[in-house]
């Protein structure tokens, strides 16, 4: 073939099989290829290289996704999932992972200089702001039971919230996501491998994780069909957690 016949002169131009052509062009046609499988190359990577990546629960705290985030009391961000993904990307260190509740979940803790509307959302409660407190029955998405929360509205208590100084990834492998996503019937991010999915977003001013509230170790241990991990419920790690939530309440 023409080609078979460029690549060999290229490779032996004085061979008496191969037809005589002009350097020049079959230096700028093997340039042109080598640029093509580059390019090819290089999209690969970008496909596969990726170590964190945002699940769509997760969308919710993007203004991005309006729909989800508009009536989502936690922190939502201006930064596109593309370019949150990007900057956490460029700071991952699979060193730095810690573990979570589960051998499946992990968190990360990066510095927030990415997001100052990023404010530190947990309060104590004190006799001064207790009268603020909200409960509600609420379900995170249309799969899940609803649950009993309780939070301090943002505009009776966040006026001068500072910004967080981290942020907490918290992460759930690729395997978790996939099993929770096929037991409630729900379509995860089309052809994803990404070893971790980023399910949670946590503006804090301490770079360790707080204890998870005790109604979302609850939920969890309904299991995957209700919104759930399917981990059961740990009495002393249930116990550390009520002792900190008794006394603090989120801001939403």
């Amino acid at each position: 073939s023409r080609m078979k016949g460029l690549l060999l002169f290229a490779l032996n131009p004085s061979s008496p099989t191969t037809p005589i052509l002009r350097s020049s062009a079959v230096h700028s046609l093997v340039n042109r290829k080598i640029a093509s499988s580059c390019a090819s190359a290089a999209i690969i990577m970008s496909a596969t290289t990726k170590s964190l990546v945002v699940d769509p629960f997760c969308f919710r705290q993007f203004s991005e996704h309006e729909e989800a985030s508009k009536s989502y009391k936690g922190t939502v961000f201006s930064l596109s999932v593309a370019d949150f993904e990007d900057i956490v990307n460029a700071r991952y260190d699979e060193a730095n992972l810690k573990d979570g509740y589960a051998p499946f979940c992990k968190h990360i803790f990066i510095e927030n200089d990415i997001a100052p509307e990023a404010k530190v959302n947990v309060l104590p409660i004190t006799t001064d702001n207790e009268h603020n407190l909200r409960t509600k029955y609420e379900a995170r998405n249309d799969k899940e039971l609803p649950v009993l929360t309780r939070w301090f509205p943002a505009e009776l208590v966040g006026a001068d919230l500072p910004s967080a100084k981290y942020l907490d990834l918290i992460l759930y492998s690729r395997e978790q996501i996939n099993k929770e996503n096929a037991s409630m019937g729900k379509a995860g991010r089309e052809g994803e491998t990404a070893p971790w999915g980023i399910v949670s977003i946590k503006a804090q001013d301490v770079d360790h994780e707080l204890p998870m509230t005790p109604i979302t170790a609850m939920r969890n241990a309904l299991g995957k069909e209700h919104g759930g991990s399917g981990i059961a419920i740990d009495r002393d790690t249930y116990m550390e957690a009520y002792n900190y939530w008794k006394d603090h309440a989120t801001v939403s």
